[in-house]
């Protein structure tokens, strides 16, 4: 299996590039627009063909790169099933497998940052999106978001895991790039082991986060399958145009 962790530092998005040896296929997982350029390159450098872009959610922070590379490379775009978004070539279901030649992602189903959120498991790496964060996890107050079904899905999911899973999260504000399920258990701040629902749930209600500043034109836009609204304020046309450079790992 071929595995990058590619960054994107306008949203703090972690963009993976997933690829089979034996085909040459290749998917990317939570890509976004302004490294359309940076993702082509890489797979081309890699020998690689983009078959398909997976969403772990409706995203309220950035616009997916889905549609674009659609249209320039014909690859297919999925989105959770429980979308049901016209603009979709497959749609995601928890535990059935989407496959990749050699290479198998098992979808998990964890809302409750939204309530469409998946995450990947892939061999020994999860995939983790805006569900569990690397000492934290998504806010759940918005896009039918529910503290208490995070709470089932980190605990009673993705804690269940074997614990030298490695945790790969959808975002990072401290450039920090992986964790592990032990490590998570053992040290998260906002949900680990020995956590309560009901402290989890106290937790989420206290922290009073101020409301995602592109989220009325992100959502729209990503339940396109990434069509850039042509009323952004100038401010943040940088979320819909694409970079001439974009830090990589």
């Amino acid at each position: 299996m071929i595995f990058h962790q590619l960054f994107e530092p306008l949203s703090n998005t972690y963009t993976y590039l997933i690829g089979c040896e034996d085909s040459g296929q290749a998917v990317l997982v939570d890509p976004v627009v302004p490294t359309v350029e940076r993702d082509l390159e890489k797979l081309s450098s890699l020998g690689l063909t983009l078959a398909m872009t997976i969403e772990t959610h409706v995203h309220a922070d950035h616009i997916t790169s889905a549609l674009i590379l659609r249209d320039r490379v014909a690859s297919k775009i999925a989105f959770p099933a429980v979308d049901n978004l016209p603009c979709v070539d497959l749609r995601i279901e928890d535990e059935i497998p989407v496959q990749l030649g050699s290479v198998s992602l098992q979808p998990l189903f964890t809302p409750g940052h939204t309530d469409d959120h998946f995450c990947f498991l892939v061999n020994d790496r999860l995939l983790s999106g805006d569900c569990l964060l690397i000492d934290g996890c998504g806010r759940p107050d918005f896009q039918n978001g529910d503290a208490i079904q995070l709470y089932h899905s980190i605990s009673d999911k993705l804690y269940r895991l074997g614990e030298d899973t490695l945790v790969y999260p959808g975002h990072d504000y401290e450039r920090r790039f992986v964790s592990s399920i032990a490590q998570e258990k053992a040290r998260n701040s906002r949900i680990n082991q020995h956590t309560s629902e009901d402290e989890f749930v106290q937790t989420m209600a206290e922290l009073n986060l101020p409301h995602p500043k592109f989220i009325e034109y992100a959502v729209p836009g990503n339940q396109l399958c990434g069509e850039c609204p042509s009323d952004l304020p100038e401010n943040m046309e940088k979320y819909c145009q694409q970079m001439t450079e974009s830090p990589q790992d």
